[in-house]
């Protein structure tokens, strides 16, 4: 059992890291400090530096977590054989997370577009690792008949494309919606919508 010195700690770098997820998305990693995330988690910022003694660690930290929570999202294609049910589940996870952590999806965003200086290890080995191996399960599917001929990793890149827009286009999407957030009835309209939109494209709707 962890004692209370334990949970407290991990309470604080929890909120740390949430408020963090917040600052960075909107300001960027240039234009987040310190101070502004102590303040969006209701710490001094001696106590933020407690735990995080730079801005850079505590940026790797908040990433890191980001990717785990992505790759463990990524688990829904590798739960079943038959391609509708792994793509729609995959497609769902995507969509959900884009949902629920908008901010964590902008962040990743722009590190990539400011050219992927912290996660460019992990988009050499991890990602591409596990990008390949997908390709090669729907390229079988594709061989089995089982869905129609494609370029596989450019049907990866139109699902994370398109999933990711309702996150790092949140704003955007909002306005379009007469100034108002997706309900979550309209949000899973819009999930059912894309996960059909895709199923088409590679002949499993009727499936």
């Amino acid at each position: 059992m962890k004692d209370q010195k334990e949970l407290t700690r991990e309470h604080n770098i929890k909120n740390i890291l949430a408020a963090a997820e917040v600052v960075f998305a909107n300001f960027g990693f240039k234009g987040a400090t310190t101070e502004q995330i102590a303040k969006q988690a209701g710490l001094p910022k001696a106590n933020l530096h407690y735990y995080f003694k730079t801005k850079s660690l505590l940026y790797r930290e908040l990433l890191e977590g980001i990717l785990d929570e992505w790759m463990e999202e990524a688990e829904a294609f590798d739960d079943y054989e038959e391609p509708k049910i792994a793509l729609t589940h995959y497609i769902q996870a995507k969509m959900q997370f884009s949902r629920m952590r908008p901010d964590a999806s902008k962040i990743w965003a722009n590190e990539v577009i400011q050219g992927a200086g912290v996660v460019s290890e992990f988009l050499e080995t991890t990602l591409k690792s596990w990008l390949e191996n997908r390709v090669t399960v729907i390229n079988g599917w594709i061989s089995h008949g089982k869905m129609s001929p494609l370029d596989a990793h450019a049907l990866m890149y139109m699902i994370w494309s398109i999933t990711q827009h309702y996150a790092d286009f949140e704003r955007q999407l909002a306005i379009l919606n007469n100034g108002k957030s997706f309900s979550d009835e309209e949000y899973q309209q819009k999930t059912d919508q894309v996960v059909q939109l895709i199923l088409r494209a590679v002949g499993l709707a009727d499936k």
